[in-house]
């Protein structure tokens, strides 16, 4: 048999499949993680005549004819990067339709359902999350993904996060303030074990209900939740991923004025991705009123983007348009926007997941896309763009500034920092969170108290 070994390097996640031709079906070798002892280990993908693939590691002797016969498991798809690499993506959008015709219909759509909405004003007693939504909405959400839904994973940590800490709270008998500060605890511990980035989680949860004012109660919390997290997803076998940022150069007034302009840009396609979602979502109130002839109007839109484009790049999360970006300062002049599309239609038509990893896929792409055009670094472009972009939705700075150093390490910090501070400005008023409030003036010394544009 044909393929191509390579040992991984455990510090970056960079998925190449190359394939070759064997007599018994496809092969090619998988780059993905380290082994239980921390080693580099060689995975090879084998797909049979049949079209299933295995997944196996190679024998220790590292000869090319021999099978390990106990690292090898069989499956339908590729199910440890859901939503990314699922074959016969162009018929997802059906089953995500009959998927939910019958779950949506029982649970999901009752009024108490609002997403991360929900947990932000749970923290501020205006609502509650039930604990019953969790496992539907993980349900919901990773059949999404493993269907090529463009949605991120977060929406549904989170979630998880919230109703699991609210009924903790409840259980111990936590009084109202402490019951708070334990669903921001679950909600840091969410990000956490998702993203891989304990520093950014710990102070999400703070950041993210009210802009200008932190819990700064729930430090301690959520740092101690954030660690645990981190480290109780690392037992798994699950680990951060890192990116490697190529061609920093050194901070000038040339440069930094070059990367103000790609973080105006920012800015701006942050507020066009809110508007996106609130107009098709008023679309669809308007001309699909029912619940159910929505969902099935949204797949069948999923389906026939999929051939008009001709790609399944910009269904699931977006993983492997930010590694694209970042890694190899690589992107299509339109990738940013048909994943903005993407995003809202399924977002808003009622499939479950969230929008910030998609949001990261998006930055990451205009980015690259904006450095090319100016000629400046495209993966430094496409590292700010990614945090810029996130800045400019949740209205989150402390928070995008950390998820970059732990993303993307400190040597382009002066670019991050900038990055995020004028995409913070640019974006105004608007966010992904309609619940999420606005305290405190983005450009005075005033207090507002308003809610995010959405």
């Amino acid at each position: 048999m044909a393929y191509t070994e390579r040992k991984y390097d455990s510090g970056k996640m960079r998925r190449k499949y190359e394939r070759g031709k064997g007599s018994g079906g496809t092969y090619g070798t998988y780059e993905k993680g380290t082994s239980p002892s921390g080693s580099d280990v060689t995975l090879l993908w084998k797909t049979n005549t049949a079209g299933y693939e295995q997944l196996c590691q190679m024998d220790p002797a590292g000869t090319s004819d021999r099978w390990s016969g106990w690292r090898c498991q069989q499956f339908i798809c590729r199910v440890s990067e859901l939503g990314d690499t699922v074959s016969g993506r162009q018929t997802g959008g059906c089953f995500i339709i009959a998927f939910w015709w019958s779950v949506d219909c029982i649970f999901i759509s009752e009024d108490w359902d609002r997403g991360t909405n929900q947990v932000l004003s749970t923290i501020r007693s205006q609502d509650e999350v039930p604990l019953r939504s969790a496992p539907l909405i993980f349900i919901a959400t990773a059949l999404t993904h493993l269907l090529g839904g463009s949605a991120g994973r977060e929406g549904a940590a989170i979630q998880l996060g919230g109703s699991i800490g609210n009924q903790l709270g409840r259980w111990i008998h936590l009084d109202e303030e402490d019951r708070h500060v334990i669903v921001m605890c679950g909600m840091s511990a969410a990000f956490s074990a998702v993203f891989g980035t304990p520093m950014a989680a710990a102070v999400f949860a703070m950041e993210v209900v009210s802009v200008g004012v932190m819990y700064y109660a729930a430090l301690l919390p959520c740092v101690v939740a954030s660690l645990v997290a981190y480290d109780f997803a690392g037992s798994f076998g699950i680990h951060p991923e890192n990116f490697h940022v190529t061609g920093i150069p050194a901070f000038s007034m040339e440069n930094g004025i070059k990367m103000g302009i790609i973080a105006v840009g920012c800015g701006a396609v942050s507020i066009l991705f809110c508007l996106l979602l609130e107009y098709v979502s008023k679309g669809y109130d308007k001309w699909l009123k029912n619940p159910y002839l929505r969902v099935f109007a949204a797949g069948c839109l999923v389906v026939v983007l999929y051939w008009i484009l001709g790609t399944d790049r910009y269904m699931g999360a977006g993983n492997q348009l930010i590694e694209q970006a970042v890694e190899h300062g690589q992107t299509q002049t339109f990738d940013f926007f048909w994943k903005m599309l993407l995003t809202a239609l399924a977002m808003r038509a009622g499939f479950r997941g969230g929008e910030i990893v998609p949001s990261f896929a998006i930055g990451a792409t205009f980015g690259c896309l904006a450095g090319q055009i100016m000629g400046f670094s495209p993966s430094l472009s496409a590292a700010a763009g990614m945090t810029a972009v996130f800045c400019g939705v949740t209205n989150c700075p402390v928070t995008s500034i950390l998820i970059a150093f732990e993303l993307f390490g400190f040597q382009g910090v002066s670019y991050y920092l900038l990055a995020v501070a004028v995409s913070y400005a640019v974006s105004g008023y608007y966010g992904l969170y309609k619940d999420q409030t606005i305290v405190y003036s983005k450009y005075k010394a005033k207090y507002v108290n308003r809610h995010t544009k959405t």
